[in-house]
């Protein structure tokens, strides 16, 4: 893949090449899943190993709960979800120092268990007009409305017709123009979500290349899907 490759324009926007409109955003294949990051990342139910050198009581097995928390000794709930083990390790480390721990030196990491190597990459970014914009771990099946609720819901200011689904499969860009308020409504399915998927919530750039295509559905009664370009 070259740079020139990646810094193509947009099928949609090139001049005089018309929109390729599809049924249904394309499921990523299993390289797509793994091929971005090798960062491997926090969820639910996932087995860590802490330990804080020199000091016994701290060095234990732990389990995050449904939400990817857990306990741990003088430093209370640590919320570990989405989060790499060194930035958990980090934040340990900080709540430690001074108070309970001279210059303390923590280490989390993945059990063997947990497998790491199958949490590589399970992530999915989600920005714009949501409260807590970030990287979330997808474990298990992931939809649209619940990867935009771990990102702590829409903002006030959110337009719920105007969510935008980036997705690469193979050698190709698609996305797919979303509509929260008709998912709500159960006007159609809320689509799945998968690793390496980027979903911006708002009144986005994006959104606005395609006000063409957009002019026949205005109110994305039904989703919209593009293939962008290819690689």
């Amino acid at each position: 893949m070259t740079a020139c490759a990646r810094s193509a324009p947009p099928i949609a926007s090139a001049p005089n090449t018309p929109v390729q409109v599809l049924p249904n955003l394309p499921e990523p294949e299993a390289p797509d899943v793994v091929r971005s990051t090798r960062l491997a990342y926090i969820g639910p139910f996932t087995e860590l190993r802490v330990e804080v050198f020199g000091v016994q009581d701290m060095q234990r097995d732990i389990m995050t709960d449904g939400k990817g928390n857990f306990s741990f000794p003088l430093v209370g709930n640590i919320a570990a979800a989405g989060k790499t083990p060194d930035i958990v390790a980090a934040e340990i480390r900080d709540k430690l120092a001074g108070r309970y721990v001279r210059n303390p030196q923590v280490t989390v990491n993945f059990r063997s268990s947990s497998n790491p190597l199958a949490l590589q990459s399970m992530s999915v970014t989600v920005d714009g007009e949501v409260k807590r914009a970030g990287s979330y771990p997808v474990v298990g099946r992931v939809t649209l409305m619940r990867a935009v609720a771990q990102a702590g819901g829409v903002t006030e200011y959110a337009k719920l017709d105007d969510v935008v689904v980036f997705r690469d499969v193979g050698s190709k860009q698609y996305v797919g123009l979303y509509n929260l308020e008709a998912i709500r409504r159960g006007n159609y399915a809320d689509p799945e979500i998968f690793p390496n998927d980027v979903v911006i919530v708002g009144d986005s750039p994006q959104r606005r290349l395609f006000k063409d295509v957009l002019q026949t559905a205005p109110a994305l009664l039904s989703p919209v899907i593009l293939l962008l370009r290819e690689f």
